[in-house]
């Protein structure tokens, strides 16, 4: 790349001056003659140009101007010379995963399927325009940045493309025979089978997905990973989003390549075995092995210690007990228990560390030899069997590649603990996986990644600058473990507060939840895991082929006893940790200060503060809904004045009502308020309950399958099985949910907004936003209705496009089983493929 035209001399630089430890960097000679360089830049600020100004000033404005064009003059060369310097170390390569990411995030945020021809001719116009900048440094970069973004669409239009899993459209009953992928033990008892699909019948589908994953009540011993079974299985589609804007199962399983979910409803059974590809038969080989090595962890430490050391071992971790879990959720130290950076880091470290001592006790052969280089290919090697065992989960994936990059940058004489190399790590991730960069996974593994090399960086700078202090006294024994001790815990210290501000926002923007404890929790709770828990599981893997991995899987299971003892210690002392939403706005100005504070190497990196300030300054700018309606539309909340939620159903399902509970920041949920009937003189337009206290605030009361409440501001919200029951409503209702996909809207002309199954199913969960119009007796004259935005907006992504086959979709009745005839011989029966 060259750079013409710089300075008025004309002068050029040649293509052999560009530094070639980086394609993106400018030549060394830029750096030198900032005039020149702002010149090539083509950028142009108020008296840089060296012509005469053209008005004339009289006077204290004209001191003033002189200054002020000085003053302008001095800081656009520190910018300027600042700019040049980032770009010759370097930074332009590492936007280059924060351009791509921008251009997975545009396409995954788009409302529609962006057609290849589309994408094509951009990325034409985008080449040919980045080619004819080629003597205009500075737009140049502006393109290739353009560029980048497309090339991150393009990722994520080919993976999706490429992927194309099948995904029934409705639930339905059918004998299923697939071969056994995975078998993992459930904290209830039950046994989850993931299958991929061999053949259905009675019906036999058309539309067949590849993959399921069903449970079982019991599976016999025979079964395992590998085998062919079959059985009478009810498969479920995905669903969608609990709430717009919330984690959406379908785009999980459609990534996943799950088609359906569901459970057996007899076997499953043995069945006749078929040859399998020889990458399955590898699979379940390794699957079998892992389970295995999962059984033989149980029977040795036991209880829930035992889930844990399986789930950190082979990473199984389905039988963790909720509680646990929740404990390590609230805390913030659920990220022990999910493998990732921290446990290949934690393996990786062990193995070298071994191997170097090990290379210590032969010093000849070691002053010989890299031996630095052959310990760490050995925790290369390490980590990759880790990841073979750990089943190959996404996040550890992820990690193993970040480790890997740094690994064999130890090979090849390079510095490990680089952005560069975690740019590297990130280029890779995006290519492969696109759909991870929307994940909150992807987002917070690299920002804590981030955070910690850009501080590490920072306080190598510092005492690199900082006058070398005094060589301090010879300490004794006591006072050097003491002072190891401390330097140990504020490294954790460190270590947790950077990882913790970089991920916390992340964190409460996709979970709506925060941990206020985790710097106490990491502090007590990481020295454990650090020193004996993942140490002493690498001996027992080391030691389990020879049968001597007894007493460290013992050591294990008792630093875990220690571990679950203060998650649940810390967790009780811990105050509420739901948060409400989070704007978008505030997270997007964090990306930039996370990006700018740990890439800038210059007084650049004070850039990120004003980002940061806006993003704390927004951070409350979402905008919380009055009401949330499940898709299926049998469940409701509503937001009451006292900071609760109510709900028309007395047991609502827990996962859906935790996320709305979250999500809205509720201290507390009203149940229902169930009555044998209403007053026929009291019914719409007035009820006769009202009288009686059923006022502003008050929850659901609910007569057969009605239900009625009244919002703070006065709205009445309806719940009706039919449309003939919701009719009644219609002019003092500000909104009637409809439980029936075949009813139209009954309020024709009318006050109430009407929300039907049919169209939750089509569009999803919703939310509602109640507007003082939409009070009851002044929507019809302010022609203002509540706001209304469903998960689904525009057209069917891939993703979600099984939805309009479901019964409900169609504005069909739910199925009803036919009784046979002569129930002697009878066929077995089932439901016909909707999907179909």
């Amino acid at each position: 790349m060259t750079l013409s035209s710089a300075g008025k001399q004309g002068a050029k630089i040649a293509p052999s001056d560009v530094s070639e430890r980086n394609l993106f960097a400018l030549p060394e000679r830029a750096s030198q003659d900032v005039p020149q360089v702002r010149e090539a830049l083509r950028c142009s600020t108020p008296g840089n140009s060296g012509e005469p100004a053209t008005q004339k000033t009289h006077g204290p404005l004209k001191l003033w101007e002189a200054r002020k064009t000085e003053t302008t003059k001095r800081a656009w060369r520190a910018v300027s010379g600042a700019v040049v310097l980032e770009l010759e170390r370097g930074a332009a390569f590492l936007l280059v995963p924060v351009f791509l990411s921008v251009g997975v995030v545009a396409y995954f945020s788009l409302q529609y399927e962006p057609s290849w021809t589309s994408l094509l001719g951009m990325t034409v116009l985008a080449t040919g325009a980045v080619w004819l900048s080629r003597h205009r440094y500075s737009l140049q970069l502006c393109l290739l940045a353009l560029l980048l973004c497309l090339v991150g669409i393009w990722l994520s239009r080919l993976e999706t493309w490429r992927l194309g899993t099948r995904i029934i459209g409705a639930e339905i009953s059918v004998r299923l025979t697939g071969r056994v992928v995975e078998i993992e033990d459930m904290a209830s008892g039950r046994k989850r089978l993931t299958l991929d699909v061999i053949s259905t019948e009675r019906p036999k589908l058309r539309y067949q997905p590849e993959r399921v994953r069903l449970s079982a009540r019991k599976v016999s011993p025979d079964i395992g990973p590998g085998s062919d079974v079959t059985g009478l299985v009810r498969l479920l589609p995905p669903a969608g989003p609990i709430r717009p804007g919330s984690y959406d199962t379908s785009f999980a399983a459609y990534f996943s390549g799950i088609g359906a979910s569901g459970f057996f409803l007899s076997g499953p059974e043995l069945s006749s075995h078929t040859a399998a590809p020889v990458t399955a038969r590898i699979g379940a080989a390794i699957e079998r092995a892992r389970q295995t090595i999962a059984g033989r962890i149980r029977q040795s430490v036991g209880g829930p210690e035992g889930e844990i050391a399986a789930a950190l071992i082979v990473g199984v971790r389905a039988g963790i007990p909720e509680k646990i879990n929740e404990a390590m959720r609230k805390t913030g130290l659920y990220h022990i228990i999910s493998i990732s950076g921290l446990h290949m880091a934690l393996v990786a470290g062990t193995v070298m560390g071994l191997m170097r001592g090990l290379f210590a006790l032969f010093p000849d052969f070691s002053s010989r030899r890299p031996v630095k280089k052959y310990a760490a290919l050995t925790a290369l090697l390490a980590t990759v069997a880790y990841l073979l065992i750990s089943g190959m989960v996404v996040a550890a994936v992820r990690s193993f590649i970040m480790l890997a990059v740094m690994l064999i940058a130890v090979l090849f004489d390079r510095s490990a603990l680089t952005m560069r190399n975690l740019a590297i790590s990130a280029i890779i991730v995006i290519v492969v996986t696109p759909h991870e960069v929307v994940g909150p996974s992807f987002q917070m593994s690299f920002a804590a990644t981030a955070a910690l090399v850009g501080a590490y960086a920072a306080w190598s700078d510092y005492r690199t600058r900082r006058v070398s202090a005094p060589v301090p006294a010879r300490r004794s024994l006591a006072g050097t473990l003491l002072h190891r001790l401390l330097v140990m815990m504020l490294g954790l210290a460190a270590t947790s507060m950077v990882a913790g501000a970089a991920t916390t926002l992340y964190a409460a923007w996709h979970f709506q939840r925060v941990a206020p404890l985790s710097l106490l929790a990491n502090l007590a709770v990481m020295p454990v895991v650090s020193i004996i828990v993942m140490p002493f599981a690498v001996f027992a893997s080391i030691a389990m082929p020879l049968g001597l991995d007894g007493p460290f899987l013992y050591v294990m299971g008792q630093g875990l006893t220690v571990m679950i003892y203060l998650s649940e210690r810390i967790a009780d002392m811990s105050p509420l940790d739901a948060v409400g939403l989070i704007s978008a706005t505030s997270v997007l100005f964090a990306t930039l200060a996370l990006v700018v504070g740990t890439m800038a190497t210059t007084w650049l990196r004070w850039v990120s503060l004003p980002f940061a300030i806006m993003s704390l300054a927004t951070l409350a700018g979402a905008r919380a809904p009055d009401i949330l309606v499940s898709e299926d539309a049998r469940l409701l909340a509503v937001v009451m004045g006292d900071g609760t939620i109510a709900v028309n159903r007395p047991r609502p399902n827990a996962f859906t009502i935790d996320n709305w509970g979250r999500a809205l920041d509720a201290q507390g949920i009203q149940p229902p308020e169930r009555l044998k009937q209403w007053n026929p003189d009291d019914l719409p337009p007035k009820m006769k309950g009202e009288s009686k206290g059923i006022g502003a605030g008050t929850g659901f009361r609910c007569v057969d399958r009605v239900c009625i409440v009244r919002h703070p501001s006065g709205a009445r919200i309806v719940q009706a099985p039919d449309a003939d029951s919701a009719r009644a409503f219609c002019t003092t209702a500000s909104l009637i949910v409809i439980e029936d996909a075949t009813a139209r809207s009954p309020c024709h002309n009318a006050a109430a907004a009407v929300i039907t199954r049919r169209q939750l199913a089509q569009k999803g969960s919703a939310e509602i936003f109640l507007s003082p119009g939409s009070l009851p007796g002044r929507a019809a004259s302010t022609g203002s209705r509540p706001e209304i935005r469903f998960s689904i907006e525009g057209d069917y992504r891939p993703w979600h496009t099984q939805r309009r086959f479901s019964r409900e979709a169609r504005g069909m009745p739910p199925y009803e089983r036919k009784k046979p005839a002569s129930s002697a011989n009878a066929p077995e029966k089932t439901i016909a493929n909707e999907a179909d």
